[in-house]
């Protein structure tokens, strides 16, 4: 006997929150990319590839692109290889190539298409040499970022083109492609391409919604050294500046790239998260507050009801809306903890979001594609500041809901 019934609101509540953007993205393709991190882990990846499942059930064409740079270290090393990382890439050499094959193609590539088997996502798992996906040549040796030194990368490939047919192919017919970021150049050498920068050609190429970089930061950082500074919102122009600022290091850097080059190719936005926090997908996707970093090409060319939130502000003195600068337009906006003073009137300190939302409504498609297979048997406003220079400037955090004369997150 059943005593007492969960009151059902806070999910009704959720999916109405999430219907508007379940409308807005049904139809369109998304470009998920993961890092091989969060493949060490069942748990971790299952539950990635859940949230994955939630988007491919609600319509939305979902690609998915996976690294393998932690397993593939490991395997290296018990074969007496060394790793070697430069700017963030690893040198792929002839000892090492095989190795990479078998990781990405055989290891994560396999591992990922159980977990989507377990969950009922029809998935298709295909490297860039499959059909000529992906065509690449070698790359010629680079001048490094950080210094006046050449490098030769080995067997790594630059791409020149992406044959959409094959992805299209299988979207139409209903199936997930899971690619794993290795191709060939004409002669059938095997190559090894940065994963971020297969998902960024790939989503230019298709015209994509969203690109999704799932990482083990919580999205781009003010502060390196700080996990708390994620960067809310930013632009091409606010990249820029962190790079000229030498925050942007190490593995962000490739990551920073593909994101200028998404961004450039056509891509409407992408998003950065983290794979180490629950539903972060869905919470980015789904609710106004998200949980990492949005990019966009230009902020000032956001729609008005994008910047709403932000309209009673800029009638104050010496406050505007995130896209206004009065040096630098396009400057980041990091979420901080800022600290109020006697000369800062403007400045709060923002408030955490909750995941609530996003979970609540994980569970909710969770029963509804277990009511729908069970039928088929039978027959988330708050101000922020940015730091401008001179007098202390502050500004409130946009509303990117869908509207029916916006695009949103």
């Amino acid at each position: 006997m059943i005593k007492h019934k969960p009151d059902p609101a806070a999910v009704i509540r959720a999916l109405r929150s999430a219907a508007p953007y379940i409308r807005l993205f049904k139809g369109k393709t998304f470009v998920v990319k993961a890092g091989g991190g969060v493949f060490g882990d069942a748990e971790a990846t299952r539950g990635l590839i859940e949230q994955v499942a939630i988007l491919h059930s609600l319509g939305i064409k979902v690609v998915f692109v996976h690294g393998g740079g932690p397993q593939l270290t490991e395997v290296t090393e018990k074969l007496g290889v060394p790793t070697q990382m430069i700017e963030g890439r690893r040198v792929t050499d002839a000892q090492s190539i095989d190795a990479t094959a078998m990781v990405l193609s055989g290891l994560i590539n396999t591992r990922i298409l159980a977990a989507c088997r377990e969950l009922n996502v029809p998935a298709i798992g295909i490297s860039g040499v499959d059909a000529g996906l992906i065509q690449a040549h070698k790359r010629a040796p680079v001048k490094l970022q950080s210094s006046d030194a050449t490098v030769d990368y080995g067997f790594v490939g630059d791409i020149d083109y992406i044959d959409t047919d094959v992805i299209r192919k299988l979207l139409d017919n209903g199936l997930m492609p899971v690619i794993s970021p290795l191709s060939s150049d004409g002669s059938g050498t095997l190559l090894n391409i940065n994963a971020d920068t297969v998902a960024s050609a790939i989503g230019s190429a298709l015209g994509a919604e969203k690109l999704v970089l799932c990482t083990g930061a919580p999205g781009i950082l003010e502060n390196v050294d700080d996990p708390s500074s994620v960067i809310s919102i930013t632009d091409l122009a606010g990249l820029e500046r962190l790079k000229k600022e030498k925050r942007v290091i190490d593995g962000m850097l490739p990551k920073v790239k593909a994101i200028e080059s998404a961004l450039h190719g056509g891509v409407r936005r992408v998003h950065v998260i983290t794979y180490k926090s629950a539903d972060a997908i869905l919470a980015e996707i789904f609710t106004n507050e998200g949980t990492g970093t949005l990019v966009v090409s230009n902020m000032k060319a956001l729609a008005p009801a994008e910047l709403a939130a932000g309209g009673a502000a800029q009638a104050g003195a010496g406050c505007g809306t995130k896209a206004h600068r009065s040096t630098s337009a396009c400057s980041p906006i990091p979420r901080v903890k800022i600290t109020p003073s006697t000369n800062d009137s403007c400045a709060t300190t923002p408030k955490r979001r909750s995941p609530m939302r996003a979970c609540c409504m994980r569970k909710a498609c969770c029963r509804a594609m277990t009511a729908r297979r069970s039928s088929a048997a039978s027959s988330h406003s708050q101000p922020r500041m940015h730091s401008a220079n001179g007098a202390s400037n502050c500004s409130t955090k946009m509303d990117r809901r869908p509207s029916s004369n916006a695009s949103r997150r």
